[in-house]
């Protein structure tokens, strides 16, 4: 026979369940799923055999982490190891909920594991009958620590982020579409309005910033003058084209316009030159972001096709986890399905297309340089992810790799092996790593020599200070001495004196 033991996790500790014999349990899988919602029936089909509660909420949170990345923790391995049946006629089946954490434990601890059917449904009767199974805890008690072991297990995922920062790189670009697609239809908008009262305007001027710039600035177009020439002239930056917008002006077949309505335009103008700053200020963050995040990917491909293929693999990871082939069409997903469902031509190229190296192949090599250059944007993404220190070393020489071949596509001049330009890489990679490391004990050495220097300075006055103080304290000696000296002088003479009487 064969015993089967289930386990649950709860946020409250590890419980393990025994179970009826197997055989019986799957033949009468049908009454299983209907007992499960009568505690009574479900309490008759399984026991509790031992409880683990959890000591404190971080080593909760602790044992719910290793569940979730499918690693046995060492307080689960030591309550299986005590609890479970080792001996005897009958094996031990131990029922699991997940795959994964299933598959540890059958190469942790050697047992027969087993997923899905019966044990689901046992789970879902524990998962629902838990608080009344398990005496000493309550429905509330055990919703509490389901509560606190919730917050603290997201508080901790949102703390704990392996992306590096590529989320803001993913909000980023996905702002600057929406921006760029709102930007276009206001200006569209501004033109279209203010085309009533100056239509020439809009033939003479063809970009949507500086309509606006325009429009802001020229108002009435009958009270433009050529005073207001230059003006027009630092918008433009094209004398020809300010001294045709004045012409314009004083011909122009557009309606008159109140002096609201040129109010509402002029607002709604200064609203889409704003936009526009901050468009640009967004793409300069940007840039800056995917030089700290993915340095090789925007040294070879571009910032904004860098951050595309990030925001559409969901994160620097999962590109760098991607195939080559993969990274060639992502963002063609759906030309590809409808090929394979029509059994045509598959596409070539995704994101990677708004590169400039696919524009500039031509048109027999496109598919073979967007197969290259996808593969060279999945050694700079994988660089990207799992280096600890960035640089983009790596992603200028797999750029000047792409040039090459391009060259080599039109002229047939061989291109330098892979392993070669790695080695190149890496040498100048430690060679910047020695110079940074040279810098930085040359200015620990500066550092060491003002403060030296500065000590140098400051002792001669404390010598001097001593000396000073030495010397007076050997004064008081030395007259002590010469007086001593004098009265042994005194002594002397007075005895010759006595002498000479006698």
């Amino acid at each position: 026979m064969v015993l089967l033991h289930v386990l649950f996790e709860h946020a409250a500790g590890y419980a393990l369940f025994a179970v009826k014999e197997v055989e019986d349990i799957g033949m009468l899988l049908p009454q299983v799923e209907q007992s499960v919602l009568n505690l009574g029936k479900f309490s008759s089909v399984i026991k509790l055999s031992a409880f683990f509660p959890f000591k404190s909420a971080q080593g909760a949170l602790e044992n719910i982490n290793a569940v979730s990345e499918g690693v046995v923790h060492a307080d689960l391995k030591l309550f299986l190891e005590t609890n479970l049946p080792s001996g005897g006629k009958k094996k031990a089946m131990l029922g699991v909920s997940d795959a994964k954490l299933g598959a540890a434990l059958q190469e942790e601890l050697n047992l027969s594991i087993q997923t899905g059917g019966v044990v689901a449904e046992i789970i879902r009767g524990v998962r629902l009958h838990f608080h009344s199974l398990v005496k000493g805890l309550t429905a509330q008690a055990a919703s509490k620590a389901q509560l606190g072991l919730g917050h603290s297990y997201s508080r901790a995922k949102v703390k704990f982020n392996v992306n590096r920062a590529d989320n803001m790189i993913i909000q980023s670009i996905a702002l600057l579409d929406q921006l760029d697609k709102d930007i276009n239809t206001f200006s569209m908008r501004v033109r279209e309005w203010y085309g009533y009262h100056f239509p020439e305007l809009i033939k003479i001027v063809n970009d949507n910033s500086m309509y606006c710039k325009l429009a802001k600035l020229i108002g009435n177009r009958k009270e433009l003058t050529e005073e207001m020439l230059q003006a027009i002239e630092e918008i433009t930056m094209d004398s020809g084209k300010a001294q045709a917008i004045l012409d314009a002006s004083r011909s122009s077949m557009g309606m008159d316009i109140s002096p609201i309505d040129l109010i509402n335009i002029e607002s709604f103008s200064c609203r889409v030159v704003s936009l526009t700053t901050y468009r640009q200020g967004l793409q300069e963050y940007l840039r800056s972001k995917m030089g700290q995040v993915a340095p090789n990917l925007a040294a070879l491909i571009g910032e904004v096709v860098g951050a595309r293929l990030i925001s559409h693999a969901g994160s620097l990871t999962n590109l760098a986890k991607y195939p080559a082939s993969t990274v060639q069409i992502l963002g063609a997903e759906k030309a590809l399905f409808r090929a394979l469902k029509t059994r045509g031509n598959t596409p070539k190229y995704g994101l990677i297309f708004h590169s400039t190296f696919i524009g500039r192949a031509a048109a027999k090599n496109k598919g073979r340089i967007s197969r290259y250059l996808a593969n060279k944007c999945t050694i700079a993404s994988r660089i990207d992810c799992f280096s600890e220190v960035p640089t983009s070393v790596f992603g200028d020489k797999l750029r000047d790799q792409v040039e090459e071949r391009l060259a080599f596509y039109e002229t047939g001049d061989a291109p330098r092996k892979n392993l070669d330009v790695m080695k190149e890489a890496v040498a100048q990679e430690n060679g910047d790593i020695i110079k940074k490391k040279n810098k930085k004990k040359q200015a620990a050495e500066e550092d060491e020599e003002v403060l030296t220097n500065c000590v140098d300075e400051a002792t001669p006055s404390k010598k001097k200070k001593k000396r000073k103080i030495n010397a007076v304290e050997a004064e008081p000696e030395v007259t002590e001495e010469a007086d001593a000296i004098q009265a042994e002088k005194k002594k002397k003479k007075k005895k010759k004196k006595t002498e000479e009487d006698e």
